[in-house]
């Protein structure tokens, strides 16, 4: 997963800006379209979102829209369009910030640390027994610390978030090693039995992370 997907058609602006974020150490990648926003997304995800709203196939408050349905990803809109009633729709269709071109390449990346310093601020996630400590990395069951590697909490946190969903396999590799890993997609199979080693009272018989046949998996916690 990068830090940060821009989604903006001019090439050049897109370009300055790659490299100003590069330059603080956040990983970026790129896209043209609302099209190619969308696969980006679905396929690697992002932990942040920055949005232009005039694009060449779909306007960016679709695409916004299209992310709030089934993510609560951070969202910063950044567009030449300055009516209030653009502004009203972006924040109404959840955004979480709408800043109007040309903006001061200072002040996008304050509120973009910002954004990554309050979403670290809500550092725990707990279901039952289970608990992911998100500032840290560390995962604990019933209090006590789990020895875990960082894809194995990188997997749990992506099922904890969903709970309840059934996560098909492929989104699930590509969300967590990326669709241009050396790793085979058997890798998930096993990191899925390693956690129920360590997560479930009988990894045998699992009770929080189940297997839902011939789609993927499910976190009932």
């Amino acid at each position: 997963m990068v830090d940060i997907l821009i989604v903006e058609d001019n090439e050049e602006l897109c370009g300055l800006l790659c490299d100003f974020l590069r330059s603080e150490d956040y990983t970026v990648s790129t896209a043209p379209s609302a099209e190619k926003a969308l696969s980006l997304f679905e396929k690697y995800g992002a932990r942040l979102v920055l949005l232009d709203i005039m694009l060449p196939d779909m306007d960016g408050f679709a695409v916004c829209k299209r992310i709030r349905e089934k993510d609560n990803t951070p969202i910063i809109i950044l567009t030449a369009r300055t009516d209030k009633e653009d502004k009203l729709n972006g924040i109404l269709l959840g955004a979480d910030d709408y800043i109007e071109k040309p903006y001061d390449i200072d002040i996008l990346i304050a509120k973009i640390k910002g954004i990554f310093r309050r979403r670290l601020a809500i550092d725990k996630l707990t279901d039952g027994d289970i608990t992911l400590d998100l500032a840290e990395g560390i995962a604990k069951k019933g209090g006590l610390p789990l020895n875990m590697t960082a894809k194995e909490f990188e997997l749990l946190h992506l099922l904890m978030e969903n709970k309840g969903q059934t996560l098909n396999k492929d989104f699930i590799f590509n969300r967590i090693w990326g669709a241009d890993s050396e790793s085979e997609p058997q890798t998930l199979t096993v990191h899925i039995k390693w956690l129920r080693q360590k997560i479930e009272d009988d990894p045998k018989v699992p009770q929080k992370l189940l297997t839902v046949w011939g789609k993927g998996y499910r976190w009932e916690g």
